[in-house]
């Protein structure tokens, strides 16, 4: 067996070690790993031996969920470059920032987004451009031309070239080679440097939790969360693939007929995603008529998952939401409840090798059962923030446990639960409340789509409980606070109910209440 130095190392092993199985399915068109190697392959080299790029130099890629993605990923691994995973419905205005940040001097971009690019690239470091169209693996048609100074991705894979990558040199597990930049939650947007390690062991200890066999690679699972988010990316392409399991990729799952029709051919096993999305599909009839009978393992990251949500989802498929935790900071994955034996309310057990501990606002560990910080140790913790040594000083202890800036508890069953972020907790008379809890009182009203709870000024208690929400049928604010009343005591009831159309969201789908105290 190969020597395993880095990501890029494992990922060459099971693309050939796979390579007669499906890798990935996208818009109709399904390539196998051997497909997925040869054609990463010619990128891979082009990168290194006609673009100007140095081991260790940064790259973007900024796609929505194509064939294209793992084959740009897998090919700047193989090359030695350092992978910047961008959102492709950013402003210019985030694109600049992220870009210049991490000094990136290359990108792999959609073709539509160019005019985005060609507004900031004279402010970044971007010297080689590489654009690619939706349809470009299925297109029979001719390659359109690329805007001047830029490259056709097409035309680098299609290249005849004999060339070999040159082996890429003193590689080590502790090098980083991803940057994955955080939300800008807290403030501006930061790259987590994630390690070869971080991922690699991510992914081996995420897999057992979800009854993955590494060896075995019969799964077929569905994507219609963003390669460019680490959840995704580690469970998708490197957890999955890296066993021989299939990725279908939906690359707008707000579409639910065409992401329904994507599905329909498959007796998938496996599905992630988040309470918007199980809703979402769950209210389509034609969704209905779909075969789940092999479906035995759904995930949910990235907010709480809501019972309404798991109760539709398990009624409709019959199976099981398994709810975990991570950030980007930590691979993602730090807890993942076990398929079929879950406990609702919290986000699982930790992973193997992962030691959580909550502590007050004075440093201080907590009793078992007590609420307070989640901190984390573990071979998945990033590195640290890129160019950031004052935030990674604060981020991370001196022991190595790095802050998440969650708020939770362990159950005696050793199961965490996540009570909220520490900064949107709600403080009413010197009292803490927290927002999730309220929003899943209101979202069992049966009138309720979605809920999302902010704290306002208020010169009596300080601060006053507001909701806003989306319903499905007519409802008063009078009927949803008499509702919030049987479930909740006097202070955590919301003084005000707002009716929206839709709430702020962000693009895998998770509530933003941010937007909503603007």
């Amino acid at each position: 067996m190969t020597t395993i130095n880095s990501l890029a190392d494992l990922i060459e092993e099971r693309l050939t070690k796979y390579a007669d199985k499906p890798a990935f399915n996208c818009l109709g068109q399904t390539l196998s790993f051997a497909e997925i190697d040869q054609k990463s392959h010619a990128l891979a080299v082009w990168l290194q031996q006609h673009s100007g790029l140095k081991q260790g130099d940064r790259i973007v890629i900024q796609l929505p969920n194509l064939i294209q993605y793992p084959i740009a990923a897998y090919a700047a691994l193989r090359a030695g470059l350092v992978l910047v995973n961008t959102n492709p419905l950013y402003t210019t205005r985030e694109m600049q920032h992220q870009f210049k940040d991490s000094g990136a001097k290359a990108i792999i971009i959609l073709a539509d987004l160019y005019p985005k690019l060609a507004e900031i690239q004279s402010q970044t470091d971007i010297q080689q451009v590489i654009v690619t169209q939706a349809g470009d693996l299925i297109s029979t048609g001719e390659t359109p031309a690329a805007p001047a100074g830029t490259h056709q991705l097409l035309d680098i894979l299609n290249a005849e070239s004999e060339a070999s990558l040159t082996p890429r040199q003193n590689q080590a597990l502790d090098d980083v080679c991803v940057l994955q930049y955080t939300g800008g939650t807290t403030g501006v947007s930061k790259g987590a440097m994630l390690t070869n390690d971080s991922i690699i062991n991510n992914a081996l200890q995420t897999a057992p939790r979800l009854g993955i066999d590494p060896e075995v690679g019969n799964e077929i699972f569905v994507c219609p969360l963003p390669l460019y988010h680490i959840y995704a990316f580690t469970v998708n392409m490197v957890m999955l693939a890296c066993s021989g399991n299939m990725n279908i990729l939906i690359p707008n799952p707000r579409d639910m007929n065409a992401f329904i029709d994507a599905i329909k051919p498959f007796k998938f096993t496996g599905f992630a995603g988040l309470n918007t999305l199980f809703i979402g599909l769950c209210s389509q009839p034609d969704f209905h008529k779909l075969d789940f009978s092999a479906l035995k393992v759904t995930i949910s990251g990235g907010t709480a998952l809501t019972s309404s949500a798991a109760d539709v989802w398990m009624k409709v498929t019959g199976c099981t939401i398994s709810e975990g935790y991570g950030l980007s900071e930590t691979s993602p994955v730090v807890c993942m409840n076990e398929p079929g034996k879950e406990v609702m309310g919290t986000v699982g057990l930790p992973l193997p090798d992962t030691i959580i501990k909550f502590i007050n606002p004075e440093g201080e560990e907590v009793a078992e059962g007590e609420e307070g910080e989640l901190l984390v140790s573990g071979p998945q913790v990033m590195k640290g923030y890129w160019q950031r040594a004052d935030e990674t000083a604060k981020s991370i202890t001196p022991d190595g446990f790095f802050k998440t800036g969650d708020i939770g508890l362990a159950l005696p069953t050793g199961h965490i639960k996540i009570v909220d972020r520490l900064k949107d907790m709600i403080i009413v008379s010197g009292f803490n409340v927290y927002p999730n809890e309220v929003e899943q009182v209101i979202t069992q009203h049966a009138d309720v789509a979605e809920a999302a709870v902010i704290g306002e000024p208020c010169e009596h208690s300080g601060e006053k409980v507001c909701a806003y929400i989306t319903v499905q049928n007519d409802i008063s604010e009078a009927d949803l606070i008499a509702h919030c009343r049987e479930f909740l005591t006097a202070y955590k009831v919301p003084k005000k109910v707002v009716v929206v159309d839709e709430l702020p969201k962000s693009t895998v789908g998770k509530i933003l209440r941010r937007e909503l105290r603007k």
